[in-house]
């Protein structure tokens, strides 16, 4: 079964580019589409997740917290290739010995290299909607007894929705006195500002603090976020191509995946075009392997075993 949480409005018995009221599916594992007969309540969705979350719970006290990785995607991604990627993420980790829920935030993306600046603007929209529906009812899951590790992982433009709908959340009296956190944040090939996202900026500021640990995975050959940055005309580069400024957070982790792609990914380019570079991430197994550590917790960031230090002090995908 896969979980989806979308804002993208009704197309006759499917759904559409345009955004609309939040709906909650359930998928069978076999459907190859989305279809309005797979809509359930909040409260029914919302409890199936959480008992697909993988917790352990005895006589009525927590003896394993589940995990709830929640997946944000990118701009110019139909909603076939959503659902995709969704099952790349679940399989892939669910190979590397995961056993908790995946749920995918599915948000209107114009399906089009061309709907680039139309997609940001709907990111902005998808952002209110993943706070007010998402956020909220996280943070009120959140309690002293909570039997759930909360995890996002967001790529591309998701990056930029996430820390939207962070701010967001800072924003609202209510939600912003709570004590609620993100366990792990995982930003993949980030189309956001490297610079906005240094230690002390009001861009991130709510990001950092509300996150436990913020993984960012960047490679220098991302040619996507290349042309990205000449949209731009001439402004930052991109945190998923340059990786995090020095002076970021202690909190974050900047990982090269470059050398990685270059010696293990990099064939790809000829048979899948420039958007290999952006998202080949999602079927490496390598790549699961790292997440799945990173969302335990258990190993701290220099010994996970995927990883290791380069001549240049970088600490690397390997």
């Amino acid at each position: 079964m896969d979980f989806i949480m979308s804002c993208r409005g009704r197309d006759g018995d499917g759904y559409s580019n345009r955004s609309g009221a939040v709906k909650y599916l359930q998928i069978p594992s076999d459907a190859d589409r989305l279809h309005r007969k797979q809509e359930v309540s909040k409260s029914a969705w919302a409890k199936a997740l959480q008992a697909a979350a993988g917790a352990r719970i005895e006589n009525g006290k927590v003896v394993e917290k589940g995990h709830i990785l929640f997946f944000v995607h990118g701009f110019n991604t139909e909603q076939f290739d959503m659902l995709e990627r969704l099952r790349f993420v679940r399989k892939g980790l669910q190979a590397q010995g995961y056993c908790g829920a995946v749920v995918s935030f599915d948000w209107p993306s114009n399906g089009t290299a061309l709907g680039y600046c139309a997609d940001r603007r709907d990111a902005r929209q998808a952002a209110d909607e993943l706070f007010y529906h998402g956020l909220r009812w996280l943070a009120r899951l959140q309690t002293a007894d909570c039997a759930y590790n909360i995890h996002v992982l967001a790529h591309s433009m998701g990056a930029f929705l996430v820390r939207a709908a962070l701010d967001y959340g800072e924003d609202d009296h209510a939600t912003a006195q709570q004590g609620w956190m993100i366990s792990q944040l995982a930003l993949v090939a980030a189309d956001v500002s490297a610079k906005s996202m240094r230690k002390g900026s009001d861009s991130s500021s709510s990001l950092y603090r509300r996150c436990g640990r913020v993984t960012n995975y960047y490679s220098p050959f991302d040619a996507a976020l290349q042309v990205s940055e000449v949209k731009r005309v001439g402004v930052q580069p991109r945190a998923g191509r340059v990786g995090l400024p020095e002076g970021h957070p202690e909190s974050a982790v900047n990982l090269y995946c470059g050398k990685y792609f270059r010696d293990h990914a990099e064939g790809g380019m000829e048979r899948e075009g420039v958007s290999w570079s952006h998202r080949w991430y999602f079927e490496t197994p390598r790549f699961y392997e790292d997440l799945n550590h990173t969302l335990m917790g258990r190993l701290d960031r220099e010994v996970i075993p995927t990883r290791a230090w380069t001549d240049r002090g970088n600490l690397a995908l390997f």
